[in-house]
């Protein structure tokens, strides 16, 4: 996280920070005043000798502050600990090698710090609240310069940052976990973009959305099984949802289980045999698995429960077609001669006759649907039917 800390110590610069108030008791007010008074003129000035000097002594106040029984309970104390904690981490993240771990530290001590001191009282709430903040969008810039450079572990990191700090306060700020997941994985550190994804699916942030990228990040770091609970999870209030049913099944087919790829289908089928959406749903998943002759049955089953049904008139009257015309383009690259050939030109034929019932049935329900007449006026004129291209083509024509 070398480059985000010195994207934070960049950034700073750029900010006022947050003033602090004068404590009653000793060690809080020398804190205060040191840190006041002589840090922050100082770093504003980019004084850095004078600005460490500053903060060093302003350290070792709260530090006494923190550790002495009138005072380490202290709401004010603890304010003065989160910021001054906060600004080492900075501090040391400008040094040609930054101790990594000590900023890690100094900055974990910063949001313990601001997240008890929040439930201290009400008081220095506020004023816990505004340091906070501040170091969230200190954070967020400079996750977002890390980003810009590809850097993409240390805006993971930084992210983080931001995101703990908006918990310190009790406030769960989904973008900042959100851009924390993605550049994680973005980094391929899969796990961690997978335990953020997760706490926002837990919340329901982007609906399906982000139990599917749970998931999916679950099952590029090899947890196969975290990846399916997390969808049967999300499946319970919303199982016939076709995105989280398709992950279930690429779930399946990663584990080399294909027998259980296609039991999840059937599964999702058994506890609603009859609802038209789910086979729909499944139809259009075995559309995109190129699982052709399952998907014409899982939407005839459609129709079969609601013959009216023009979501999966119009679905499977286009599956039948693309599926024909890929037929008689597969033919027609054949070798001259080979046997096949007539074989599938017949196939394909065949095939467009059957997407002729769906579509004529959907285009009674939306005559004007000038896409569909034109396909339907070139499967009548590739089939041969003469009257019906041309009723079909001038319909097409008089289309908007």
């Amino acid at each position: 996280m070398k480059t985000s800390f010195r994207n934070l110590g960049l950034a700073v610069g750029v900010l006022a920070i947050t003033s602090l108030a004068y404590g009653q008791k000793k060690n809080e007010t020398s804190a205060a005043v040191e840190y006041k008074n002589n840090f922050q003129p100082a770093f504003m000035k980019q004084d850095m000798e004078s600005a460490k000097k500053s903060l060093t002594k302003a350290k070792e106040f709260i530090d006494l502050a923190a550790s002495h029984e009138d005072t380490k309970g202290s709401q004010k104390t603890l304010l003065y600990k989160g910021q001054i904690y906060g600004s080492w981490a900075m501090i040391m993240a400008m040094d040609e090698n930054p101790d990594e771990a000590q900023m890690m530290e100094a900055l974990n001590t910063s949001v313990e710090a601001f997240k008890t001191g929040h439930k201290a009282g009400k008081k220095y709430k506020s004023d816990i609240e505004q340091a906070v903040n501040t170091n969230i969008t200190l954070f967020n810039m400079a996750a977002s310069a890390s980003y810009k450079a590809e850097e993409y572990k240390d805006a993971a990191e930084a992210y983080d940052f931001a995101a703990k700090y908006s918990d310190a306060i009790g406030q769960l700020d989904t973008n900042m976990v959100y851009n924390s997941a993605l550049c994680y994985e973005k980094a391929e550190d899969y796990g961690k973009a997978a335990k953020r994804y997760e706490r926002l699916a837990k919340v329901n942030y982007r609906g399906s959305t982000s139990a599917i990228l749970a998931s999916s990040a679950y099952r590029k770091s090899g947890d196969i099984e975290k990846a399916k609970s997390i969808i049967n999870e999300a499946r319970k209030a919303d199982p016939s949802n076709k995105e989280l049913l398709l992950e279930l099944v690429n779930t399946n087919i990663d584990a080399g289980d294909a027998a259980g790829a296609e039991a999840a289908l059937n599964d999702a089928i058994s506890t609603d045999p009859n609802n038209k959406q789910l086979h729909y749903t499944i139809g259009t998943i075995y559309i995109d698995l190129k699982d052709n002759e399952k998907a014409e049955k899982a939407l005839n089953k459609a129709l079969e429960i609601d013959p009216n049904y023009v979501d999966a008139q119009y679905q499977l009257g286009a599956h039948l077609v693309t599926w024909a015309g890929n037929l008689n383009t597969e033919a027609k690259q054949l070798p001259f001669g080979d046997a096949n050939y007539n074989k599938m030109l017949a196939e394909s034929e065949e095939i467009y006759k059957r997407a002729l019932v769906p579509l004529e049935k959907y285009i009674s329900s939306y005559p004007d649907d000038k896409q569909v007449l034109t396909i339907l006026f070139q499967i009548h004129r590739n089939l041969g039917n003469s009257e019906k291209a041309l009723e079909y083509k001038k319909k097409a024509d008089a289309a908007k």
